[in-house]
């Protein structure tokens, strides 16, 4: 047995310990996906908030689709 497979033998295998349960894990995303589902069901229907504004600008701007706008 040569010196190098000897070391590589005795070589033990530290493994690291998690910070937290792996369940845990899973709960945390699971929490930040519900979290940020939130925020964006928060914003369905903004537009129709400001339907005034919005026809307003419709009105002034009808004709800037004939331009060749963005």
């Amino acid at each position: 047995m040569s010196l190098v497979t000897a070391v590589v033998l005795a070589e033990t295998v530290h493994a690291r310990e998690l910070p937290m349960p792996a369940w845990a894990f899973g709960l945390v995303t699971l929490l930040i996906f519900a979290v940020l589902g939130i925020v964006t069901y928060s914003y369905r229907d903004v537009a129709n908030r400001h339907r005034a504004k919005a026809e307003a600008y419709a009105a002034r701007h009808a004709d800037s689709g004939a331009h060749g706008g963005h």
